[in-house]
């Protein structure tokens, strides 16, 4: 096996990030913030379920409570990781440095798979939202091509560079938004309080409610696998986590208390797109397309942020020795098939559960709040991961359970290709010590 101290040359070191990285303009604040907004939320396109599901009470609540038990938990947990660990690779890193290689690769495995579903999705719900004004998009010959045309061109916007990326999402970011603000002010003389406090305890699908939740505010580690390029990571990555908590709860907040507040509530029209009717029905025509034109533009800019986390992951992957060295340079996309949307939600929402509670067990109990305190952070999130567990049908289990063993047999065989010498692997000379003394751990416990 190869010495992590750069002693075998024969797999061919990559290059300091420090080095590598020094000409390229790091990615600021404000373009941060929006990659955050992005790989979290992206407004409250495909949030009107929760309303089907619970009806407007809880669904307030929901989005008022969620961010403190979920959120704020996972935003400092990101946070206090990344300042320790300011390179590409994020979550990978901090498990491979707490647990060893083999579960640092398990924690990729799986975060890597819901990134890459999410991909999957993105431009189909780009173009189920413009089919209304395009019927020709719908199906057939035209819609296959315009997803593929769609995905070509924000990969390559990828490839330019994560800064472009940063400054299209601003930009991104506010055409999508707008329109709630508007709408939000033009609501406000149909306002009925009384609105909000419908609810019916035992007419909750709790399944779709936690989902729903879950799907639309999650993903706060995902800006941890771009943390080298950052420029001053260490104090930008922080505030930019605090606002890019307050930004997402907001964005998916005050539509829902704007919908539900100045029209009549009817649960079951609330679903995927409803908000575009909401706005027509408070605005006018002119909001209603506005509205469609944001989710539209949201899913892009949803996509190029998921593209960009997934990228650096298995950029850090590699340079940890992970992955072969073709994987520093390389993506994937994957898709599903024989699932609804909602199971492939619920499947996407267990493995990242599944990354999280090893998130969870390699965080250092010594950090700033102590030992106490790292326990009473930890403690709501994990009751809410054991929720989205125990509601799951079978059948979501299943196909998670079946990825999850996917990524425990791959790990060997990849090791076993390196003992080989069948693929090329490389080891960044600018990674943490500790990667040697894991390996070393692991490969002890293999003999």
């Amino acid at each position: 096996m190869r010495d992590y101290n750069n002693n075998d040359q024969s797999h061919g070191d990559v290059p300091s990030p420090k080095t590598a990285t020094n000409s390229i303009k790091k990615v600021s604040m404000l373009p941060l913030v929006f990659l955050i907004f992005y790989e979290v939320s992206g407004g409250p396109f495909g949030a009107e379920g929760i309303v089907n599901a619970a009806g407007p009470l809880l669904a307030l609540l929901g989005f008022v409570i969620f961010p403190f038990i979920w959120c704020i938990p996972e935003a400092l947990i990101t946070a206090e990781m990344s300042t320790m660990f300011p390179v590409n690779g994020g979550f990978v890193v901090w498990v491979s440095s707490a647990l060893g290689p083999f579960w640092g690769f398990q924690v990729g495995w799986m975060k890597w798979l819901c990134g890459v579903i999410d991909n999957a999705l993105y431009p189909v719900l780009f173009l189920d939202y413009l089919k209304s004004a395009i019927p020709v998009l719908s199906t057939g010959l035209p819609r296959v091509a315009s997803i593929l045309i769609l995905t070509l061109l924000l990969t390559y916007l990828n490839y330019r560079g994560l800064t472009i990326v940063g400054w299209t999402a601003v930009l991104m970011g506010v055409f999508s938004m707008l329109p709630f603000a508007v709408m939000s002010l033009i609501s406000i003389p149909k306002l009925q309080p009384s609105r909000w406090l419908v609810m019916d305890i035992g007419d909750v699908n709790w399944n779709l409610y936690l989902n729903t939740l879950f799907w639309n505010l999650n993903y706060w580690d995902s800006v941890s696998t771009l943390a080298g390029e950052v420029a001053n990571p260490k104090q930008t990555l922080p505030k930019a986590l605090c606002y890019g908590v307050i930004f997402v709860a907001l964005s998916n907040f005050l539509p829902i208390l704007s919908g539900t507040g100045a029209i009549p509530l009817n649960r079951e029209l609330w679903t995927d797109g409803y908000l575009a009717e909401v706005a027509g029905t408070i605005g006018g025509g002119w909001l209603s397309l506005w509205v469609q034109a944001a989710a539209a533009t949201s899913n892009m800019g949803m996509f190029v942020a998921e593209m960009s986390s997934d990228s650096f992951q298995l950029l850090g992957m590699a340079e940890l020795g992970m992955l072969p060295e073709a994987f520093s340079k390389a993506s994937g996309v994957l898709l599903l098939s024989g699932l609804s949307f909602q199971e492939i939600v619920a499947a996407e929402n267990m493995l990242y559960c599944g990354g999280m509670v090893l998130e969870f067990a390699a965080l250092p109990y010594k950090i700033p709040v102590g030992a106490v305190g790292s326990v009473l952070i930890c403690v709501p999130p994990v009751v809410l991961i054991c929720l989205v567990v125990v509601l799951s049908t079978f059948k979501v289990a299943v196909v998670s359970f079946v990825m999850v063993m996917v990524g425990f047999v791959m790990k060997p065989c990849l090791d076993h290709m390196d003992r080989m010498r069948w693929v090329t692997f490389s080891v960044s000379c600018d990674l943490p010590e500790f990667q040697k003394e894991s390996q070393e751990m692991e490969e002890s416990l293999l003999r």
